[in-house]
């Protein structure tokens, strides 16, 4: 492969099959997965603790899939054909949101389609790290983040529209706006599926057939073992988005507003994931990380203490800013650690312990929503200043313990 090729030439097909089943995906998910609090809220009425716990147990369940799947596509040297699984398990989850009339059936929803997820994400990250190599990785995660990203704000913005056009009262969302989202949502998510069940090739793997599945740390680098405990440590304090969107409805925005500023946030996400990614092959995973969990400090400090929803807006578009330096990032730089053969097994550790650990951070941050006022007088702003200091002690860590 020629040195003076541009970065776009030199990716692999993969990358851009990938990249659009992901922007499909996220144009479908983004319509929903902000208006769902809102819904559980508004709608259903329900109280904050529980609208984390959801969460947590959506994300949680993902996770657990993961560690399998991730492992179980080393085996067999197949990764295509376990995303393409995992994606329509979504696809086919997504439309009973029509008929939920309770926070149960939106927890089983959700649960279905993270199980959908967590077949899809380790496979699916190990095909895009096995049709990289180190000198475009960083590039190749940051582009595929960009197409998610891309996908998410145009799923954004038609939510947005649909609101416009089917609510007079923007304060609060309305049942009927949620199950015209939700109709909305079906088409982009087969489109996904069809798009990676075409497109993408499989490129085999150097441990099919082997004795077993590997699904533990044994084995592993111990900078990855110790990059995976100081993931661990950051997520704890990192809670579902869901409250950010909550604590701009309780600082004043209306819902057509809260889309905007979701708007404002993907478009800087998606502006920056590429070029940070690049940025990371030239000057380590490392610094990004360390920037990027810094700069999720500051904003979740502007958070606790925002007196104003135009606050709150322009903050969350910083927020992108962190999103950008380390969601791709660091999916690159666990596979700089971790050896072809082992990498579907890495990445479902990987993103299973982020995942595990945001059942904890989400229904924490919800009592502590709940419960702050009474204990210590911060009331909302709690669960923010608990996770920008988390974000600043894995910070220290990263740069103390993985070299």
């Amino acid at each position: 492969m020629s040195e003076n090729k541009s970065p776009l030439r030199r990716l692999h097909p993969n990358i851009w099959i990938v990249t659009a089943t992901s922007f499909l995906t996220d144009v479908s998910s983004e319509m929903l997965v902000y208006l769902i609090p809102l819904f559980l809220s508004n709608v259903l009425g329900v109280r904050m603790a529980y609208i984390g716990l959801i969460d947590g147990v959506a994300e949680t369940t993902a996770s657990l899939v993961k560690i399998y799947s991730g492992a179980l596509s080393d085996k067999l040297g197949k990764r295509k054909w376990l995303a393409v699984l995992g994606y329509g398990i979504s696809t086919v989850a997504k439309p009973f949101l029509y008929f939920v009339n309770g926070w149960g059936g939106v927890l089983g929803v959700r649960f279905a389609d993270r199980v959908g997820k967590g077949i899809r994400t380790a496979p699916r990250d190990a095909l895009v790290a096995a049709s990289t190599d180190e000198s475009n990785r960083g590039f190749a995660f940051g582009l595929h983040r960009a197409g998610d990203t891309a996908g998410a704000f145009l799923g954004i913005a038609i939510a947005a529209l649909i609101i416009w056009l089917t609510q007079s009262n923007e304060s609060l969302l309305s049942v009927d706006t949620f199950r015209i989202a939700v109709l909305a949502s079906i088409v982009p998510a087969v489109l996904a599926v069809i798009v990676l069940g075409v497109g993408a090739t499989d490129l085999g793997g150097s441990t099919k057939g082997g004795a077993g599945l590997q699904l533990s740390l044994k084995g592993m680098d111990s900078r990855f073992k110790s990059f995976l405990f100081i993931v661990v440590l950051f997520t704890l304090g990192n809670s579902s988005d869901s409250f950010i969107i909550l604590r701009a409805q309780e600082r004043g925005l209306s819902v057509l507003q809260t889309m905007f500023m979701l708007m404002t946030f993907t478009a800087i996400y998606t502006a920056l994931s590429g070029p940070l990614g690049a940025l990371s092959d030239r000057v380590g995973r490392r610094k990004l990380i360390i920037g990027g969990w810094f700069a999720y400090g500051l904003v979740y400090l502007g958070f606790a203490f925002a007196g104003a929803g135009w606050q709150i807006w322009a903050l969350f578009g910083l927020y992108g800013i962190y999103y950008a330096a380390t969601e791709g990032v660091a999916k690159a730089l666990v596979a700089d650690l971790v050896p072809d053969s082992q990498r579907g097994a890495a990445y479902g550790l990987f993103n299973a312990a982020i995942g595990i650990t945001a059942l904890p951070a989400s229904f924490l941050a919800g009592l502590l929503w709940q419960g702050a006022g009474t204990w210590a007088g911060f009331g909302p702003s709690a669960p923010f200043l608990f996770g920008a200091a988390l974000a600043l002690l894995a910070s220290l860590l990263l740069w103390r313990l993985v070299k």
